[in-house]
Protein backbone atom coordinates (compact mmCIF):
# COMPACT_ATOMS: atom_id res chain seq x y z
CA UNK A 1 0.00 0.00 0.00
CA UNK A 2 1.88 3.24 -1.11
CA UNK A 3 1.63 6.63 1.14
CA UNK A 4 -0.04 10.06 -0.51
CA UNK A 5 1.09 13.02 1.36
CA UNK A 6 -1.38 16.01 0.49
CA UNK A 7 -1.15 19.69 2.13
CA UNK A 8 -4.57 21.30 2.86
CA UNK A 9 -4.25 25.52 1.91
CA UNK A 10 -6.78 28.33 1.14
CA UNK A 11 -7.48 31.63 2.91
CA UNK A 12 -8.81 31.93 6.72
CA UNK A 13 -12.06 30.57 7.34
CA UNK A 14 -12.47 28.75 3.39
CA UNK A 15 -12.71 25.02 6.03
CA UNK A 16 -9.86 23.44 5.48
CA UNK A 17 -9.56 21.84 9.04
CA UNK A 18 -13.10 20.86 8.73
CA UNK A 19 -12.30 19.01 5.32
CA UNK A 20 -9.83 16.95 6.65
CA UNK A 21 -12.27 16.43 9.85
CA UNK A 22 -14.92 15.23 7.11
CA UNK A 23 -12.53 13.19 5.44
CA UNK A 24 -11.41 11.35 8.54
CA UNK A 25 -14.77 10.98 9.70
CA UNK A 26 -16.44 9.54 7.01
CA UNK A 27 -13.64 7.15 6.67
CA UNK A 28 -13.95 5.56 10.37
CA UNK A 29 -10.44 7.06 11.16
CA UNK A 30 -11.29 8.71 14.30
CA UNK A 31 -10.87 6.49 17.80
CA UNK A 32 -14.02 6.55 20.39
CA UNK A 33 -12.27 8.51 22.59
CA UNK A 34 -11.09 11.04 20.35
CA UNK A 35 -14.73 11.46 19.22
CA UNK A 36 -16.14 12.10 22.42
CA UNK A 37 -13.94 14.69 23.36
CA UNK A 38 -14.53 16.58 19.98
CA UNK A 39 -18.10 16.03 21.02
CA UNK A 40 -17.90 17.76 24.63
CA UNK A 41 -15.69 20.74 22.75
CA UNK A 42 -18.30 21.04 20.05
CA UNK A 43 -21.37 22.00 22.91
CA UNK A 44 -19.85 25.24 23.55
CA UNK A 45 -21.18 26.00 19.99
CA UNK A 46 -24.89 27.65 19.68
CA UNK A 47 -26.19 25.47 16.90
CA UNK A 48 -24.89 22.43 18.55
CA UNK A 49 -23.09 20.75 15.44
CA UNK A 50 -19.94 18.73 15.72
CA UNK A 51 -17.06 21.16 14.82
CA UNK A 52 -14.82 18.33 13.34
CA UNK A 53 -12.43 21.30 12.42
CA UNK A 54 -11.19 20.41 16.34
CA UNK A 55 -9.63 17.13 15.20
CA UNK A 56 -6.67 19.12 13.64
CA UNK A 57 -6.74 22.46 15.34
CA UNK A 58 -5.02 21.12 18.42
CA UNK A 59 -3.47 24.86 20.22
CA UNK A 60 -5.68 26.06 22.84
CA UNK A 61 -5.14 29.70 20.65
CA UNK A 62 -6.20 27.82 16.97
CA UNK A 63 -9.16 26.60 19.54
CA UNK A 64 -10.09 30.19 20.80
CA UNK A 65 -9.69 31.93 17.86
CA UNK A 66 -11.13 29.41 15.40
CA UNK A 67 -8.48 29.21 12.82
CA UNK A 68 -5.27 27.42 12.25
CA UNK A 69 -1.88 28.76 13.34
CA UNK A 70 0.48 26.09 13.04
CA UNK A 71 0.49 22.91 10.79
CA UNK A 72 -1.27 20.08 11.68
CA UNK A 73 -0.51 16.65 10.48
CA UNK A 74 -3.24 13.63 10.48
CA UNK A 75 -2.11 10.44 9.46
CA UNK A 76 -5.30 7.69 8.13
CA UNK A 77 -5.59 5.03 5.77
CA UNK A 78 -8.53 3.78 3.64
CA UNK A 79 -8.07 -0.04 2.03
CA UNK A 80 -6.50 1.62 -1.04
CA UNK A 81 -3.95 4.18 0.31
CA UNK A 82 -2.23 5.20 3.60
CA UNK A 83 -2.20 8.98 4.03
CA UNK A 84 -1.12 11.68 5.94
CA UNK A 85 -2.62 14.98 5.53
CA UNK A 86 -1.00 18.40 6.50
CA UNK A 87 -3.28 21.23 7.56
CA UNK A 88 -1.73 24.99 6.43
CA UNK A 89 -2.75 27.82 8.09
CA UNK A 90 -4.47 30.24 6.15
CA UNK A 91 -3.60 34.19 7.44
CA UNK A 92 -1.12 35.73 5.47
CA UNK A 93 1.27 35.73 8.48
CA UNK A 94 1.34 32.19 8.43
CA UNK A 95 2.56 31.96 5.08
CA UNK A 96 6.03 30.24 5.65
CA UNK A 97 3.85 27.46 7.44
CA UNK A 98 2.70 26.55 4.44
CA UNK A 99 5.64 26.10 2.63
CA UNK A 100 7.31 23.93 5.37
CA UNK A 101 4.54 21.97 5.04
CA UNK A 102 4.01 21.42 1.37
CA UNK A 103 8.06 20.89 0.81
CA UNK A 104 7.71 17.17 0.64
CA UNK A 105 4.23 17.19 -0.38
CA UNK A 106 2.51 15.07 -3.20
CA UNK A 107 -0.11 16.74 -3.79
CA UNK A 108 -2.31 20.14 -2.86
CA UNK A 109 -5.59 20.88 -1.96
CA UNK A 110 -6.52 24.51 -2.38
CA UNK A 111 -9.84 25.08 -1.02
CA UNK A 112 -11.51 28.40 -2.19
CA UNK A 113 -14.90 29.58 -0.54
CA UNK A 114 -18.30 29.32 -3.37
CA UNK A 115 -18.94 32.71 -2.04
CA UNK A 116 -15.29 34.90 -2.04
CA UNK A 117 -14.31 33.09 -4.85
CA UNK A 118 -10.47 33.20 -5.79
CA UNK A 119 -8.47 35.44 -2.90
CA UNK A 120 -5.68 36.43 -2.48
CA UNK A 121 -4.33 33.63 -0.65
CA UNK A 122 -5.79 31.10 -3.22
CA UNK A 123 -3.09 33.23 -5.54
CA UNK A 124 -0.66 33.19 -3.01
CA UNK A 125 -0.94 28.99 -2.02
CA UNK A 126 -1.67 28.37 -5.51
CA UNK A 127 1.75 30.04 -6.71
CA UNK A 128 3.69 28.19 -3.59
CA UNK A 129 2.69 25.31 -5.07
CA UNK A 130 3.75 25.50 -8.10
CA UNK A 131 7.20 27.05 -7.37
CA UNK A 132 7.50 23.71 -4.69
CA UNK A 133 6.78 21.59 -7.85
CA UNK A 134 3.78 19.78 -6.63
CA UNK A 135 2.24 18.09 -9.44
CA UNK A 136 -1.52 17.37 -8.61
CA UNK A 137 -3.40 20.44 -7.43
CA UNK A 138 -7.20 19.74 -6.29
CA UNK A 139 -9.21 22.59 -5.85
CA UNK A 140 -12.28 22.47 -3.59
CA UNK A 141 -14.53 24.90 -3.73
CA UNK A 142 -15.85 24.42 -0.31
CA UNK A 143 -19.16 25.65 1.20
CA UNK A 144 -21.68 25.07 -2.00
CA UNK A 145 -24.45 24.54 0.29
CA UNK A 146 -24.10 28.73 0.99
CA UNK A 147 -24.75 29.03 -2.28
CA UNK A 148 -27.72 26.92 -2.58
CA UNK A 149 -25.62 24.32 -5.07
CA UNK A 150 -25.20 26.46 -7.47
CA UNK A 151 -23.48 25.09 -10.96
CA UNK A 152 -22.96 28.17 -11.89
CA UNK A 153 -21.01 29.47 -9.61
CA UNK A 154 -18.89 26.66 -9.51
CA UNK A 155 -18.65 26.73 -13.64
CA UNK A 156 -17.78 30.78 -12.63
CA UNK A 157 -15.19 29.79 -10.05
CA UNK A 158 -13.69 27.04 -11.98
CA UNK A 159 -13.24 29.00 -15.34
CA UNK A 160 -11.39 31.84 -12.81
CA UNK A 161 -8.85 28.83 -11.29
CA UNK A 162 -8.16 27.67 -14.44
CA UNK A 163 -6.73 31.00 -16.07
CA UNK A 164 -4.72 31.24 -13.31
CA UNK A 165 -3.35 27.28 -13.89
CA UNK A 166 -2.15 27.72 -17.02
CA UNK A 167 -0.17 30.99 -15.90
CA UNK A 168 1.73 29.01 -12.88
CA UNK A 169 1.63 25.67 -15.36
CA UNK A 170 -0.03 23.49 -13.07
CA UNK A 171 -0.17 20.54 -15.26
CA UNK A 172 -2.50 18.37 -13.51
CA UNK A 173 -5.55 20.06 -12.19
CA UNK A 174 -9.13 18.83 -10.86
CA UNK A 175 -11.73 21.04 -9.40
CA UNK A 176 -14.22 19.49 -7.34
CA UNK A 177 -17.49 21.13 -5.83
CA UNK A 178 -17.68 19.94 -2.25
CA UNK A 179 -19.55 21.06 1.33
CA UNK A 180 -17.04 19.93 3.86
CA UNK A 181 -19.07 20.47 6.71
CA UNK A 182 -22.13 18.23 5.05
CA UNK A 183 -20.00 15.87 3.76
CA UNK A 184 -20.91 16.58 -0.13
CA UNK A 185 -18.66 15.27 -2.40
CA UNK A 186 -16.45 14.30 0.14
CA UNK A 187 -16.50 11.06 0.61
CA UNK A 188 -19.64 10.44 -1.24
CA UNK A 189 -21.00 11.99 -4.06
CA UNK A 190 -23.69 14.67 -3.18
CA UNK A 191 -27.44 14.41 -4.04
CA UNK A 192 -27.66 18.01 -4.24
CA UNK A 193 -25.20 18.34 -6.94
CA UNK A 194 -26.46 15.85 -10.01
CA UNK A 195 -25.21 18.36 -12.79
CA UNK A 196 -21.58 17.19 -11.08
CA UNK A 197 -20.47 13.70 -12.83
CA UNK A 198 -16.57 13.74 -11.53
CA UNK A 199 -15.04 12.36 -8.89
CA UNK A 200 -14.99 12.89 -4.88
CA UNK A 201 -12.35 13.98 -2.89
CA UNK A 202 -11.64 11.06 -1.75
CA UNK A 203 -11.72 9.22 -4.45
CA UNK A 204 -9.07 11.43 -6.09
CA UNK A 205 -6.81 11.73 -3.00
CA UNK A 206 -7.15 7.40 -3.18
CA UNK A 207 -6.29 6.68 -6.87
CA UNK A 208 -4.07 10.07 -7.90
CA UNK A 209 -0.98 8.35 -9.78
CA UNK A 210 2.17 9.28 -7.58
CA UNK A 211 4.86 6.68 -8.27
CA UNK A 212 5.38 8.03 -11.33
CA UNK A 213 6.38 11.72 -9.94
CA UNK A 214 9.28 9.88 -8.17
CA UNK A 215 12.38 10.33 -10.10
CA UNK A 216 14.23 7.03 -10.27
CA UNK A 217 16.42 8.17 -12.93
CA UNK A 218 19.21 10.35 -11.53
CA UNK A 219 20.96 8.26 -8.57
CA UNK A 220 21.33 10.62 -5.65
CA UNK A 221 22.48 9.96 -2.31
CA UNK A 222 23.45 12.87 0.41
CA UNK A 223 26.06 11.76 3.17
CA UNK A 224 24.68 11.77 6.91
CA UNK A 225 27.09 9.57 9.01
CA UNK A 226 30.48 8.00 8.20
CA UNK A 227 30.35 4.11 10.01
CA UNK A 228 33.33 3.28 11.53
CA UNK A 229 32.85 0.98 14.02
CA UNK A 230 36.69 0.83 15.08
CA UNK A 231 35.95 -2.86 16.79
CA UNK A 232 38.17 -6.24 16.41
CA UNK A 233 34.68 -7.68 14.61
CA UNK A 234 34.19 -5.04 12.17
CA UNK A 235 38.42 -3.57 12.21
CA UNK A 236 38.30 -2.84 8.59
CA UNK A 237 34.23 -1.57 8.32
CA UNK A 238 33.90 2.32 6.21
CA UNK A 239 30.14 2.70 5.72
CA UNK A 240 28.38 5.74 4.44
CA UNK A 241 24.78 6.56 5.75
CA UNK A 242 22.36 7.93 4.61
CA UNK A 243 19.15 8.52 2.66
CA UNK A 244 18.91 7.96 -0.92
CA UNK A 245 17.43 11.01 -2.37
CA UNK A 246 16.48 9.89 -5.98
CA UNK A 247 17.08 7.16 -8.39
CA UNK A 248 18.33 3.71 -7.69
CA UNK A 249 21.63 2.17 -6.24
CA UNK A 250 22.60 -1.19 -6.88
CA UNK A 251 25.69 -3.38 -6.12
CA UNK A 252 28.24 -3.01 -8.63
CA UNK A 253 27.30 0.39 -9.95
CA UNK A 254 30.08 3.10 -10.44
CA UNK A 255 29.87 6.45 -8.26
CA UNK A 256 31.28 9.71 -8.59
CA UNK A 257 31.39 12.08 -5.39
CA UNK A 258 30.67 15.46 -4.83
CA UNK A 259 32.24 18.25 -4.57
CA UNK A 260 35.79 16.35 -4.80
CA UNK A 261 35.16 14.27 -7.85
CA UNK A 262 36.88 11.28 -6.72
CA UNK A 263 35.31 7.63 -7.89
CA UNK A 264 34.52 4.24 -6.62
CA UNK A 265 31.95 1.43 -6.94
CA UNK A 266 29.24 0.02 -4.58
CA UNK A 267 30.88 -3.09 -2.62
CA UNK A 268 28.10 -3.75 -0.37
CA UNK A 269 24.56 -1.91 0.33
CA UNK A 270 23.16 -2.64 3.65
CA UNK A 271 19.67 -1.41 5.03
CA UNK A 272 17.99 -2.79 8.25
CA UNK A 273 20.73 -4.99 9.27
CA UNK A 274 20.43 -6.92 6.12
CA UNK A 275 22.64 -6.99 2.90
CA UNK A 276 20.75 -5.88 -0.20
CA UNK A 277 21.35 -6.05 -3.86
CA UNK A 278 19.39 -2.63 -4.79
CA UNK A 279 17.86 0.50 -3.08
CA UNK A 280 15.75 3.33 -4.27
CA UNK A 281 14.66 6.73 -3.09
CA UNK A 282 13.52 7.30 0.35
CA UNK A 283 15.48 4.20 1.62
CA UNK A 284 17.38 4.82 4.47
CA UNK A 285 20.89 2.77 3.55
CA UNK A 286 24.40 2.25 4.49
CA UNK A 287 26.87 2.20 1.42
CA UNK A 288 29.90 0.43 1.43
CA UNK A 289 33.07 1.27 -1.55
CA UNK A 290 35.16 -0.96 -2.98
CA UNK A 291 38.03 1.72 -2.18
CA UNK A 292 39.06 4.19 0.52
CA UNK A 293 38.80 7.49 -0.67
CA UNK A 294 38.03 10.64 1.28
CA UNK A 295 34.00 11.26 1.80
CA UNK A 296 32.44 12.96 5.18
CA UNK A 297 29.05 14.16 5.62
CA UNK A 298 27.29 16.45 3.35
CA UNK A 299 29.22 14.69 0.63
CA UNK A 300 26.83 13.81 -2.29
CA UNK A 301 27.47 10.17 -3.78
CA UNK A 302 26.15 10.07 -7.33
CA UNK A 303 25.36 7.00 -9.30
CA UNK A 304 28.41 8.02 -12.72
CA UNK A 305 26.20 6.16 -15.21
CA UNK A 306 23.32 8.79 -15.02
CA UNK A 307 22.85 12.33 -15.56
CA UNK A 308 25.55 14.36 -13.26
CA UNK A 309 24.34 17.09 -11.29
CA UNK A 310 25.55 20.87 -11.44
CA UNK A 311 28.98 21.93 -9.66
CA UNK A 312 28.67 25.63 -8.95
CA UNK A 313 29.40 28.49 -6.47
CA UNK A 314 26.75 30.39 -7.38
CA UNK A 315 23.12 29.53 -7.19
CA UNK A 316 20.14 31.22 -9.44
CA UNK A 317 17.16 30.39 -6.53
CA UNK A 318 13.73 30.98 -5.93
CA UNK A 319 13.33 31.92 -2.22
CA UNK A 320 10.51 32.51 -0.29
CA UNK A 321 11.56 34.80 2.85
CA UNK A 322 10.17 33.66 6.14
CA UNK A 323 11.94 36.31 8.70
CA UNK A 324 9.19 38.76 10.21
CA UNK A 325 12.49 40.37 12.02
CA UNK A 326 15.09 41.33 9.62
CA UNK A 327 14.35 41.87 5.69
CA UNK A 328 16.72 39.94 2.98
CA UNK A 329 19.43 42.51 1.38
CA UNK A 330 22.12 42.39 -1.25
CA UNK A 331 25.13 41.70 0.85
CA UNK A 332 23.57 39.89 3.11
CA UNK A 333 24.98 36.84 4.82
CA UNK A 334 23.95 33.50 5.92
CA UNK A 335 24.41 29.82 6.11
CA UNK A 336 23.11 27.52 3.09
CA UNK A 337 21.52 23.89 4.39
CA UNK A 338 21.68 21.80 1.02
CA UNK A 339 21.08 17.89 1.82
CA UNK A 340 22.90 17.60 4.43
CA UNK A 341 26.22 19.65 3.36
CA UNK A 342 26.27 23.01 5.36
CA UNK A 343 27.90 26.08 3.84
CA UNK A 344 28.43 29.81 4.13
CA UNK A 345 26.35 32.44 1.73
CA UNK A 346 26.44 35.55 0.66
CA UNK A 347 23.13 37.06 -1.39
CA UNK A 348 24.73 38.86 -4.94
CA UNK A 349 21.66 40.22 -6.54
CA UNK A 350 17.72 40.25 -6.14
CA UNK A 351 16.40 39.71 -9.76
CA UNK A 352 13.07 40.47 -8.95
CA UNK A 353 10.02 39.99 -6.94
CA UNK A 354 6.79 37.98 -7.78
CA UNK A 355 3.79 39.85 -7.64
CA UNK A 356 1.18 37.50 -5.30
CA UNK A 357 -1.39 39.07 -7.53
CA UNK A 358 -0.64 39.50 -10.82
CA UNK A 359 2.49 36.97 -10.97
CA UNK A 360 3.99 40.26 -12.76
CA UNK A 361 8.19 40.56 -11.90
CA UNK A 362 9.09 43.51 -10.46
CA UNK A 363 12.41 45.25 -10.59
CA UNK A 364 14.63 47.26 -8.77
CA UNK A 365 13.97 45.90 -5.52
CA UNK A 366 16.30 46.76 -2.64
CA UNK A 367 14.72 43.79 0.31
CA UNK A 368 12.81 41.21 0.84
CA UNK A 369 9.74 41.05 3.84
CA UNK A 370 8.12 38.61 5.00
CA UNK A 371 6.46 36.51 2.78
CA UNK A 372 8.11 37.42 -0.72
CA UNK A 373 8.95 35.60 -3.20
CA UNK A 374 11.66 36.70 -5.61
CA UNK A 375 14.46 35.44 -7.62
CA UNK A 376 17.94 35.54 -5.88
CA UNK A 377 21.21 34.75 -6.64
CA UNK A 378 23.60 33.42 -4.34
CA UNK A 379 27.22 32.63 -4.03
CA UNK A 380 28.57 30.07 -1.69
CA UNK A 381 31.66 29.65 0.22
CA UNK A 382 31.78 26.34 -1.18
CA UNK A 383 31.19 24.52 -4.24
CA UNK A 384 27.13 22.78 -4.57
CA UNK A 385 26.45 19.92 -6.50
CA UNK A 386 22.49 20.52 -7.05
CA UNK A 387 19.78 19.93 -9.75
CA UNK A 388 17.58 22.61 -11.07
CA UNK A 389 14.20 22.17 -8.70
CA UNK A 390 12.00 21.06 -11.03
CA UNK A 391 13.78 18.58 -12.35
CA UNK A 392 14.89 17.17 -9.36
CA UNK A 393 12.99 18.08 -5.74
CA UNK A 394 15.22 16.36 -3.31
CA UNK A 395 18.50 17.72 -5.07
CA UNK A 396 17.13 21.25 -5.67
CA UNK A 397 15.96 22.51 -2.24
CA UNK A 398 17.61 23.84 0.27
CA UNK A 399 17.19 26.81 3.06
CA UNK A 400 19.11 29.62 4.59
CA UNK A 401 19.62 30.05 7.88
CA UNK A 402 20.75 33.02 10.00
CA UNK A 403 24.23 32.93 10.65
CA UNK A 404 24.19 34.04 14.65
CA UNK A 405 20.13 32.40 15.91
CA UNK A 406 20.72 29.59 13.25
CA UNK A 407 16.62 29.97 12.97
CA UNK A 408 15.48 29.35 9.46
CA UNK A 409 14.92 32.56 7.30
CA UNK A 410 14.29 31.88 3.85
CA UNK A 411 13.00 28.37 1.65
CA UNK A 412 15.17 27.87 -1.42
CA UNK A 413 14.18 25.91 -4.93
CA UNK A 414 17.75 25.74 -7.15
CA UNK A 415 16.64 26.66 -11.01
Amino acid sequence: MDLLRFITAGSVDDGKSTLIGRLLFDTKNILADQMEAIEKASKSRNDGEIDLALLTDGLRSEREQGITIDVAYKYFQTPKRKFISIDAPGHIQYTRNMVTGASNADLAIILVDARQGVAEQTRRHSLIASMLGIPHVVVAVNKMDLVDYSEDRFLEIAKTYEELAKKLKIKDLTIVPVSALNGDNVAEASPNMPWYAGDTMLSVLENVNVLSDQNLTDGRFSVQYVVRPQTEEYHDYRGYAGRIQSGTFRKGDRITVYPSELTSTIEKIEMGGNEVEEAFASQSVTLLLSNDIDISRGDLLVTSDDGQPILSQDLETLICWMDDRKELRVGGKFNLQHGTSRTRCSVRSIDYRVDINTYEQIEDVESLKLNDVARVVLRTANPIAYDPYLKNRANGAAILTDETSNVTVGACMVE
